[in-house]
């Protein structure tokens, strides 16, 4: 949704240290569960029927919580799209949000007041897809919503709306292009792609074509593609096809059939010769690509080229990383993935060059291992890890009904894309099989073929006139220009509207309130406590060990010390090495994940239940015993300064890393970057004794809690924790505590420009609040929802809906322990840089003087909270995450089970009280990053101070 990275804020990698002294625990002799068993737990049953006007229906029960997933999927994507008619699917998306002839308005608005999570819309080449999970009572609400729009939507399409949408569609646009790298896509597809080939274009699309859409296109778009024979509906969770049946076919069942669309051709080209280029971006350092289109997901060499791709350059232990980043240190990052789309698909391989190296010693050594593995091929553990890997991550999946993810997507996919739902059967079963024979010959098939070689090196972008032509200029020929045939135009058919009858949305029914599972607890004989629920969906655990740490417990004098601590604790222990680490965890099909917020460092562990054992054992390694080895030290330093580099080229990283010591000062705990990393004299100064010492300090048993949810019992758990854990001991002195003081200096409303030209500006606002995290100021985030929390919020309503001068616009009470900031976030476009600060400053006064909460807003805003609440702890990750919370913020077991109550309690005038008692829209301070000579005249009649510095 909008403002999804607000919740991020102050969230970055963490991995931690234990004394060097500590005793190493014995691993368990357990045997490794064998990848064909671990295929054999993974199932979604399901049942299907279609109606007799196409519509192909799919329901798979699942009874853990009272929710159901709604998903729909259409098959048609940019790959449909005729010439001249480029990014009209994305921009057609956008359009079905925006109310259909029974239900006008904003989509989201009914959602919302249902208690709906996961809701939103995607299109791809070659599909687009609608998606909400939603209370068990809010099910024929959301079959209505689907159906009308789906029946009923061109009486609701009007200029107004298009127009609109085209903006914020040009914003989405613009805010990905003004991203590092942001122009590669471009490229990448007019090299790879001959003229007129379907995927030769980006499902974003052109300025050009956007501006050209009308009101004809839209109804000729939908007439041709929206038809129920042209749609796959999926309903997973709290839901049987015995009761779904009648369902479906009262709301879809009047809609005509649409024509019926002859497949879209689209060929595998290959180049006749290597093809090099050479790109300028606002980059931290030179990035080095290859790339080759290869075949569709349907073809049996997918999966082998998806395992040649990941031993390349996916895994954590990748030929690439171990080599060109542990070994050779000649790049900082490395990766190699293979992007499988319905009738093709695209292979990419880069590696960001070490800063100081020549880039083409980096090609070359990049180059060499992918001829190493064309020439030998891979190991067989190599092929098992990778296969290990694809199986935990479906599994894991497997607990989400839908959203971007889950059960419904894993349905619908193979139903669109392979008329099969359950191909992701056979693609598991492919990766069970595929041997290092079958992997080498799909390589050599496809990899041996010329290449696409990119280069992105740091400067000054072209100017958009020279791109263009470059990017749709003269391209090599083909072994043969493939026989491309056109896409069809739109058909033009009767109306796929039914018969004009006015339809009534459902009422939803009622929503049973939250049932918290029990949790429970225990002491190890070192005296961590233990907090356990249990959680049997899957055969998974998930652990997290916590301190109370933190990005606030950075050491001051060399800023980025605890983020350099957290990225060495997987970079080698006493007994193992980075590799041996990288690895054990994918033989295990574990992830150990340390991490940090800025009050908490945790160290996770996700594990399958029959490799737990094992999995705890490598867990308790890297937690008890990193090696800081002085080589690695040095290499990680290096990673890290470019990463902190690389952060100051991105908008949104130059805006973390300004504000908040402008909210806090730098002496406060939290007046440090949000991103985590430091700074760079910091991590050029932290010695490995430093890192020792910050690890000694920090990462203790008794400033420990371990928080674990999943498939086993807190009797099974205890003596496997107490076995890696329980003679752990804490050294000498004192815990060690966060000084959290504000200082007296004025911090006064001004705004700070970073002069980073661009086609976009990044707003970030903020301020402190008079209240702590610890004090559950829950009724001033829910007056926030009306503010700027939600989709429907009157911020985004007016910037992006309204005015259109936005993607999207969002505010956040952020939670911390300490003292709570209020944070804006608001990309726009540049020529409306100012005016977008004065109409956000007018919608905060308004809404905290003369208009505040409305019934509407108020019912609509408890409900959703009320009614989300079941379906907000769907899967373990979830839950662990919310009992973490609770200790977080001193809040009693059953926090979350009284919320409802306390939601129901509310009215507008708490609300309204709320919000006017803390965020005072005069006092914020404003970060702009954007084009200094183009923002700073719009700025100056706002009466504000206006700072400009440049971005480093």
């Amino acid at each position: 949704m909008v403002a999804n990275w607000l919740r991020n804020l102050g969230i970055g990698i963490v991995l931690g240290f234990l004394p060097l002294s500590s005793p190493l625990p014995a691993a368990p002799s357990q045997k490794v569960a064998p990848v064909a068993e671990l295929v054999k737990t993974v199932d979604i049953p399901y049942q299907q029927f279609t109606l007799d006007n196409g519509l192909r229906v799919i329901v798979s029960t699942d009874r853990k919580a009272p929710v159901v997933a709604v998903s729909i999927w259409y098959h048609v994507g940019s790959k449909n799209e005729p010439k001249g008619k480029t990014g009209f699917a994305h921009l057609f998306e956008h359009l079905m949000f925006n109310g259909s002839e029974n239900a006008d308005g904003e989509f989201f608005v009914p959602l919302e007041n249902a208690g709906a999570t996961d809701f939103n819309g995607t299109t791809w080449f070659d599909r687009t897809n609608y998606f909400e999970t939603v209370p068990t009572g809010a099910l024929e609400l959301a079959l209505f919503l689907e159906s009308d729009r789906m029946g009923h939507l061109l009486g609701a399409v009007t200029k107004e709306k298009l127009d609109n949408q085209r903006n914020v569609v040009q914003n989405e646009k613009r805010q990905g292009d003004n991203q590092p790298f942001g122009l590669v896509e471009y490229a990448q597809l007019a090299a790879l792609f001959p003229e007129g080939h379907p995927y030769r274009h980006s499902t974003i699309g052109s300025m050009a074509d956007l501006d050209a859409a009308s009101l004809e296109d839209v109804r000729s778009w939908f007439r041709a593609h929206y038809g129920p024979n042209n749609a796959v509906l999926v309903l997973a969770g709290d839901i049987d096809a015995e009761a779904a049946r009648p369902l479906v076919e009262k709301y879809f069942g009047d809609i005509p059939r649409g024509p019926e669309q002859p497949p879209v051709t689209a060929p595998v080209p290959t180049l006749s010769a290597p093809v090099e280029e050479v790109m300028k971006d606002k980059v931290a350092t030179t990035r080095i690509y290859r790339m080759w289109t290869v075949p569709g997901l349907n073809d049996p060499d997918a999966v082998n080229l998806d395992v040649a791709t990941s031993v390349l350059g996916g895994l954590a232990s990748s030929r690439l990383d171990n080599e060109l980043v542990k070994k050779q240190q000649l790049a900082v990052a490395v990766s190699a993935g293979l992007q499988a789309f319905e009738k093709v698909g695209l292979v990419e391989v880069y590696a960001d060059v070490k800063p100081g190296v020549d880039p083409a010693v980096a090609g070359r050594a990049l180059d060499r291992q992918i001829e190493k593995l064309l020439k030998e091929g891979p190991t067989a553990d190599e092929v098992r890890r990778v296969a290990t890997g694809q199986v935990a991550s479906r599994i894991a999946g497997l607990e989400k009904v839908g959203g971007f993810g889950g059960k419904a997507v894993a349905l619908a996919e193979g139903a669109i894309y392979a008329n099969d739902p359950e191909f992701y059967k056979r693609q598991l079963a492919r990766y069970a099989a595929a041997t290092p024979a079958s992997v080498k010959a799909a390589a050599a098939k496809w990899l041996t073929r010329p290449a696409y070689r990119l280069m992105v090196e740091p400067g000054e972008r072209e100017p958009d006139d020279v791109a263009a032509a470059r990017n749709t200029g003269v391209r090599p020929r083909y072994y043969a220009d493939p026989d491309v045939k056109p896409v069809p135009a739109a058909e033009k058919a009767a109306p796929q509207t039914a018969a004009v009858t006015k339809r009534k949305a459902p009422d939803v029914k009622p929503v049973d309130d939250l049932e918290w599972p029990d949790v429970e607890r225990t002491k190890l004989s070192n005296g961590m406590e233990v907090v356990f629920a249990r959680r049997a969906t899957v055969p998974t655990v998930r652990l997290s060990m916590s301190f109370d740490a933190g990005y606030a417990a950075d050491d001051k004098a060399k800023l980025g010390t605890h983020a350099m601590m957290l990225a060495l604790m997987d970079e080698g222990t006493r007994t193992r090495s980075s590799i041996d680490i990288a690895e054990e965890q994918e033989r295990l099909g574990a992830v150990i994940t340390p991490e940090a917020s800025m009050d908490r460092t945790d160290v996770s562990l996700f594990a399958l239940k029959p490799n737990l054992a094992p999995s705890l054992a490598l867990f308790a390694d890297i937690v008890r015993n990193p090696a800081f080895a002085a080589g690695e030290v040095e290499r990680v330093r290096g990673q890290m300064l470019t990463k902190i580099r690389s952060e100051k080229t991105q908008p949104s990283g130059l805006a973390l890393r300004e504000l908040p010591p402008l909210l806090y000062g730098k002496a406060h705990p939290y007046g440090i970057p949000f991103t985590g990393t430091g700074d760079e004299q910091g991590v050029t100064a932290v010695t490995r004794d430093d890192l020792a010492a910050h690890h000694r300090h920090w990462l203790r048993p008794d400033n420990a809690t371990i928080f674990a949810v999943g498939d086993t019992t807190l009797a099974e758990l205890t003596p496997l924790l107490e076995a890696q854990f329980g003679d752990w001991r804490s050294p000498a002195g004192a815990k060690p505590a966060k000084l959290f003081r504000m200082d007296r200096m004025a911090r006064p409303a001004r705004i700070v420009v970073i002069d980073r030209p661009g086609p976009q500006s990044l707003i970030l606002a903020g301020q402190t609040l008079g209240v702590e995290g610890t004090d559950d100021p829950l009724t001033l985030i829910t007056a926030n929802e009306v503010l700027g929390g939600s989709f429907v919020s009157r911020l985004n309503m007016d910037l992006r809906e309204a005015k259109g001068w936005s993607y999207g616009v969002g505010t956040q009470v952020r939670l911390v322990r300490e003292t709570v900031p209020f944070l804006l976030f608001a990309p726009v476009q540049t020529d409306r840089t100012g005016d977008s600060v004065k109409a956000l400053i007018g919608g905060m006064q308004d809404f905290l003087t003369k208009s505040g909460v409305t019934a509407e807003e108020l019912g609509r805003t408890i409900n959703n909270q009320v009614r989300s609440l079941p379906g907000s702890f769907e899967t373990s990750s979830q839950l662990l995450g919310a009992i973490a919370r609770n200790a977080t913020f001193e809040r009693p077991d059953d926090y979350y089970e009284t919320l409802a109550d306390r939601y129901r309690a509310m009215d507008a005038a708490d609300l309204d009280a709320a919000a006017r008692r803390y965020i005072r829209p005069n006092d914020l301070i404003w970060v702009i990053v954007g084009d200094a000579a183009k923002v700073g005249p719009q700025l100056q009649p706002l009466g504000l101070p206006v700072e400009v510095m440049k971005a480093e």
